[in-house]
């Protein structure tokens, strides 16, 4: 069950999956290990969490005493939006199961899940208070860290880390926790070795090229060619695609592959080097090394913030695209570009993270309108569709004529401003040079830092940091600068 349904998923074939598991699981009801084989690849592969609930109750409906499940059915009840549900089975299993081991098994889970859906808070408070009298886990540990990094506090949360990987120095996990803690807290130097060894997220049906050895500081590149491949999102290519100038001068030949968003920005951007699609890069002789992007920096040895390579734009909007769609935009200005959500990804662990980063248009609409100002919609995916409901200020939606990221570049090269949550159009606006106000989320990721309103990143940034999970207070604190930035924006 489980291979096969992992098997369609990569194959794209998920609502094949789903009905193959749906009709094997209802037909032998009795059966308890296929319902909670369906479950677990379900909860993996999607966010249809009632289905996974519904799969974990006919497991306990025959396994009542079963702790892991009755553990995993809080978790999705909290990751579906039900936090005091979830919240309330932990308590329950926390007063009923007291041994050693149980106590540990739940905590590590609650933790988790309160992690999941943006209460680090609560996650922390749970853990101290474990470990006031229970044992301490290289998970507990590590989730104290994450904790502590969740809420901002990576110096605290250093430590801790180090204390769960000296009773577990292998945990995969938490060795990117402790990277990305340590990035977070500008340990550039100690972080990006760390980093470096992470597990790959690599969306490629071929992946031919990670056979290739692994690109490493001081590997002698002159005349050699290296891959250079998409690993995690759009906005960490955008991001670490900067260093490539640094391979070229060493005398490399540099190949980026990258989804077909990115071909065209990446070709206009970088006409010297070869840039080809994934999953249409088949198997080629005269490559020496591969290497993610994100691992960029490390290879080239930036290992502080005041190293990262100045020139700003790195990437570039095709002019006559861009005159394009000028002809295209209203002609009254500042024009101000809004990005409210991030994609709409499928995977469950993606899907609570972009819960954390998004808010709607209708909350950013409130915030920032009424305004003196053209407002455009740089939104994408299925959130784009929040549009048809909006009835406030206008809001001019080009992304209908929108056909990758280089025509994106061409819209942004005509705007005074992009306001947005972190996602990819944040890293472009900052690649092209077009002045970008950043929403961050409360537990900031690692690349912004702890705190600051500026990103050494992309000088023309601002930093808008949400201080709790919910987004009204930061919304506002923005729609207030955005009145007074359009005030001396008319007086220039």
């Amino acid at each position: 069950m489980i291979r096969m349904g992992d098997a369609f998923f990569a194959a794209g074939r998920g609502l094949d999956a789903l009905r193959l598991i749906l009709e094997v699981t209802s037909r032998q009801l009795e059966d308890w290990r296929l319902s909670l084989a369906g479950a677990d690849v379900i909860l993996r592969q999607t966010a249809a969490y009632d289905i996974v609930e519904t799969l974990l109750r006919n497991v306990l409906r025959l396994q009542s005493d079963n702790l892991l499940v009755q553990a995993y059915r809080a978790r999705v009840l909290m990751a579906g939006g039900d936090v005091a549900g979830g919240h309330a089975l932990f308590d329950d299993m926390l007063r009923r199961y007291r041994s050693a081991d149980q106590q540990v098994m739940i905590c590590e889970l609650m933790s988790n899940s309160f992690l999941d859906v943006g209460h680090p808070g609560e996650s922390l408070k749970i853990l101290l208070s474990h470990l006031e009298t229970g044992r301490a886990t290289s998970a507990i540990l590590g989730n104290v860290g994450c904790s502590l990094g969740y809420l901002n506090r990576s110096a605290e949360a250093l430590p801790w880390f180090e204390k769960a990987l000296a009773l577990d120095a292998a945990d995969a996990g938490i060795r990117l926790g402790y990277a990305c803690t340590l990035i977070k807290a500008g340990r550039l130097d100690a972080g990006w070795p760390l980093y470096a060894d992470r597990v790959l997220s690599v969306e490629d049906p071929e992946p031919w090229y990670l056979s290739l050895p692994r690109l490493r500081p001081g590997d002698d590149v002159a005349g050699r060619g290296i891959v250079l491949f998409q690993e995690q999102g759009l906005g960490d290519t955008l991001q670490f695609i900067r260093f490539v100038p640094d391979l070229l001068a060493k005398g490399a030949r540099v190949t980026i592959l990258v989804p077909r968003p990115l071909v065209r920005l990446m070709t206009q951007s970088y006409p010297t080097v070869s840039v080809r699609q994934i999953g249409c890069f088949g198997p080629e002789d005269g490559y020496a090394y591969a290497l993610p992007i994100p691992d960029l920096p490390y290879i080239v040895g930036m290992m502080s913030l005041r190293e990262i390579p100045a020139p700003i734009p790195y990437l570039r909007a095709d002019p006559g695209n861009a005159a394009r769609f000028a002809a295209l935009l209203p002609a009254r200005r500042p024009r101000i570009g809004l990005v409210w959500a991030g994609d709409r990804r499928t995977r469950s662990a993606h899907v609570l993270v972009d819960l954390r980063r998004s808010t709607t248009l209708a909350a950013l609409g409130a915030a920032v309108t009424p305004v003196d100002a053209t407002l455009m919609s740089l939104q994408f995916g299925g959130p784009r569709g929040e549009i048809a409901g909006w009835t406030g200020q206008a809001l001019c939606d080009p992304m209908g004529a929108v056909r990758d990221m280089a025509d994106t570049a061409a819209i942004i090269a005509n705007l005074d401003l992009v306001i947005s949550v972190d996602t990819s159009p944040v890293h472009l606006a900052g690649a092209v040079g077009c002045p970008v106000w950043m929403i961050s989320r409360q537990d900031a990721c690692w690349r912004w830092g702890d705190a600051g309103d500026r990103s050494p990143w992309y000088p023309d940034m601002r930093v808008f940091r949400a201080r709790e999970r919910s987004w009204g207070p930061v919304l506002a604190e923005v729609g207030a600068a955005l009145r007074n930035w359009v005030e001396h924006w008319r007086l220039r």
